[in-house]
């Protein structure tokens, strides 16, 4: 907290609370770059990244409460072809299950998913490039399409707003954002959420891509079976759906509380439930067990409502922090309360 008075009372005029201490620290976090004489260009750099970050804090803040996939593909698939034309039937099948649509707010595939959900559905995360990206015609002139003019903090708000991921087809932009969500994902940088890839019938392309990895990255060590859990190649839109919807069947969200990870479920699981969990993820512990909790002290007002599972596990294997998601969707649950009860 800056010792400044002056910084405290104009970020007390605006927040309260932790909120009010953190606005100061951006405050004195500026000004520290004046006092260490940056550059202009750095200056610059700085802040149109926080003025394009805080832009879409604001814009998605109205839909919180609202899951949302975000669809990664060619800029470059035309309309007649099979991927464009899964990719807007993919679209709708999510927005008629109640997720919104992120894409990079292009035309091919992401003008097709977003043709597909509907304007009303749908943002638009568009990067100022030089060539090839303009808006779509579904997200064009919403309120809900941002521009961006640096990558990073695209990708951030990628990151930050998405609970699925769908990749179709595309090239390098296509390759850098998958790679990127499944890094953060291994490495625990950001919460592990479901990511499928999806291509037509008897098409090659994630099969050619996936034997690369395990051929490659596999065999050479520098990648983990367990990796593998973190993503689904499917070319059945219906399975891709239903891996996506399945994951939020009774798992809500989950945080860290020190070492302790703390998952959000909708429902409570039985006492066999959850023997069950200790007795398969035993080798993911790495202190005490799987207990069930109401939210912690540390969670202060954070969805106080639903019941937890809370654990110690070793932060080395994300991908079986992933299996066990898809076993607390499946074990059973306390006196039979369906999933979805809250």
């Amino acid at each position: 907290m800056p010792t400044d008075s002056r910084v405290r009372e104009l970020a007390g005029e605006v927040a309260a609370g932790r909120s009010a201490e953190l606005i100061a620290d951006l405050i004195e976090t500026a000004l520290d770059l004046g006092r260490d004489r940056a550059a202009v260009a750095e200056l610059k750099l700085m802040s149109r990244a926080l003025g394009e970050m805080r832009t879409a804090s604001r814009v998605f803040s109205a839909y919180q409460g609202i899951r949302k996939v975000s669809v990664f593909g060619s800029a470059r698939t035309k309309p007649e072809a099979e991927e464009y034309k899964l990719a807007k039937r993919f679209g709708k099948m999510m927005a008629d299950r109640g997720f919104m649509v992120i894409t990079g707010g292009g035309v091919g595939i992401m003008g097709a998913a977003q043709e597909g959900a509907g304007a009303a559905k749908s943002f638009g995360l568009n990067i100022r490039l030089p060539f090839e990206q303009h808006p779509n015609a579904t997200i064009h002139d919403d309120p809900k399409l941002l521009n961006f003019n640096y990558f990073f903090a695209r990708k951030l708000t990628f990151a930050k707003e998405t609970h699925a991921f769908a990749l179709f087809p595309g090239g390098f932009g296509t390759h850098d954002e998958g790679c990127e969500i499944l890094t953060l994902m291994q490495t625990g940088k950001m919460p592990i959420v479901p990511v499928v890839m999806l291509d037509r019938q008897n098409g090659y392309y994630w099969e050619t891509w996936r034997r690369f990895v395990v051929n490659d990255l596999l065999d050479l060590g520098l990648v983990s079976p367990t990796d593998f859990h973190l993503f689904h190649i499917t070319h059945d839109p219906d399975d891709a759906v239903n891996v996506i919807t399945q994951f939020y069947k009774n798992f809500h969200s989950y945080r860290w509380v020190g070492e302790k990870m703390v998952i959000r479920i909708q429902s409570r699981l039985s006492a066999a439930g959850l023997e069950g969990l200790n007795g398969k993820f035993a080798t993911l512990i790495a202190a005490g067990r799987i207990v069930q909790s109401g939210a912690l002290s540390e969670e202060r007002d954070e969805l106080a409502g639903l019941p937890r599972i809370v654990l110690t596990p070793h932060k080395r294997d994300f991908g079986v922090i992933r299996l066990l998601i898809d076993a607390i969707n499946c074990a059973e649950l306390a006196a039979n309360v369906p999933a979805n009860a809250h």
